[in-house]
């Protein structure tokens, strides 16, 4: 990790996936070798990536540690940091900061069945857990993922998508909602929460992660209580309000928490002790 917390690791732009609309992949190599042999990070962690002179936007790092020599960030273009990022190409450099935050504590996940489930462009923040846990298949029973996208366009990973329906030890369910579908759509149409009741995954022995927007997530707590998951196996990750990654702008603070120091993992049971409105 960089002594320095200010200082930014120089990355390059070795390859960029669009994967939907205005939401890019960028797959980043460090610009020197030492420093990226010496990175390391876990599940659940985030960064800070930065273009000269625009400025500083905070993602997750989306790919998974058990894939060294590179990482890889998804956002979509919104604000003028993530509007810089989308103009450049590949081989240009950025600035990289991290890692930051606390992780998913997929030691102790051993031997349980395993159920994520995300929406739109919170898919990101899940994908480097996934494939963490994919990449270990052999310390997890069953594996279920539902994930849905407000439509087919909007999914984002499509190709990883037709990867984890073709495998075996994994069951897929997807879902856009109503009126988001093509004529070809063979997934499911509605929205995730009434998905995930229609699929009704049982919750005996199962730890649940949970990531999408605040309607999703709000609507999403109630079904699982429903089911019967307990407040401490449900996890999930708030990337929103974060900007300097190590609690010194207070941006972050939500009650007791500084979501960049305690989190951005928080269980449903820890969520439950900040302010209402958040």
């Amino acid at each position: 990790m960089n002594t320095n917390i200010y200082k930014p690791y120089l990355v390059r732009i070795e390859k960029i996936i669009d994967e939907a609309p205005d939401v890019k992949t960028f797959r980043l190599k460090f610009v020197n070798g030492k420093e990226g042999e010496n990175f390391s990070f876990k599940a659940g962690q985030f960064a800070e990536y930065s273009v000269l002179g625009e400025g500083e936007s905070t993602f997750c790092i989306a790919s998974s540690p058990t894939r060294g020599g590179y990482v890889e960030c998804t956002f979509r273009k919104a604000g003028r940091v993530t509007k810089a990022l989308a103009n450049l190409e590949e081989g240009d450099i950025i600035g990289f900061r991290g890692p930051y935050g606390n992780i998913f504590p997929i030691e102790e996940w051993k031997e349980k069945n395993l159920l994520y489930i995300a929406g739109g462009i919170a898919l990101p923040p899940m994908r480097c857990v996934i494939w963490n846990t994919l990449d270990l298949r052999e310390n997890y029973k069953e594996i279920t993922i539902i994930y849905g996208a407000r439509s087919v366009a909007d999914l984002v990973y499509k190709n990883e998508l037709n990867e984890w329906a073709n495998r075996s030890d994994v069951k897929l369910i997807t879902t856009v909602d109503p009126g988001g579908q093509t004529t070809d759509w063979k997934g499911e149409v509605g929205f995730v929460p009434a998905i995930l009741e229609k699929v009704a995954p049982s919750s005996e022995n199962t730890i649940a992660i949970v990531c999408g927007p605040p309607i999703m997530i709000k609507y999403t707590f109630p079904v699982l209580k429903k089911l019967g998951f307990a407040d401490s196996d449900i996890f999930t990750t708030l990337e929103n309000r974060m900007k300097c990654g190590f609690g010194k702008c207070g941006r972050c603070n939500v009650g007791k928490f500084f979501v960049c120091k305690d989190g951005p993992v928080f269980t449903y049971q820890q969520l439950k002790d900040l302010p209402p409105e958040y």
